[in-house]
């Protein structure tokens, strides 16, 4: 499997077979795409109450969804954790998938974008949630619409095609209640 670079990916979004929506050309690194935290994000409800671990659980029961105002940031305090979703929709073939990573400028002063969720499945098409933890000294406000995290692409070996629980996820059902 390999990464790939700025040429490759903007070659395979003129093909449309890697779509980006809204694309901005500007977010096109050497080897990744920035992408942007959507208004919406999912708060923990109790975060001293037990959450069961199954194969049942639904994150939705354990959060509440809540939209933050343009211009308006949500406050991560050290230790806690908040679920975000990205204003992009990503869309991949069946023979390219991905990795979310932080950006380095966010990461040194303690957010973590994911905790342990950061692969793209080949064929999925939706917008990628995104598990913001503050692992730093001091309270961070996130911002809507900032770049938070990056997609690394990557040629797969065969294809496969994402059919799961969250193949559908938008910010507008990532917000329901």
């Amino acid at each position: 499997m390999s990464v790939l670079a700025k040429s490759e990916i903007l070659r395979e979004i003129k093909a449309r077979r890697v779509k980006i929506e809204p694309f901005r050309l500007s977010c096109v690194r050497a080897a990744s795409i920035d992408l942007h935290l959507a208004n919406v994000f999912r708060v923990f409800l109790s975060p001293h109450k037990s959450i069961p671990v199954t194969d049942l659980t639904d994150f939705k029961r354990a959060t509440k969804g809540i939209r933050v105002p343009r211009g308006s940031g949500i406050q991560l305090s050290p230790g806690e954790t908040v679920l975000g979703i990205t204003e992009e929709k990503v869309t991949l073939p069946d023979n390219i998938c991905g990795w979310l990573e932080g950006r380095s400028r966010f990461s040194r002063v303690g957010l973590l974008v994911h905790i342990s969720a950061s692969f793209v499945q080949p064929g999925i098409a939706n917008n990628q949630v995104l598990e913001l933890s503050n692992f730093g000294p001091s309270p961070l406000e996130i911002f809507p619409h900032t770049a938070v995290c990056q997609l690394i692409l990557q040629k797969t070996i065969g294809t496969g095609h994402y059919h799961g629980l969250f193949e559908d996820q938008t910010p507008e059902g990532f917000a329901k209640n």
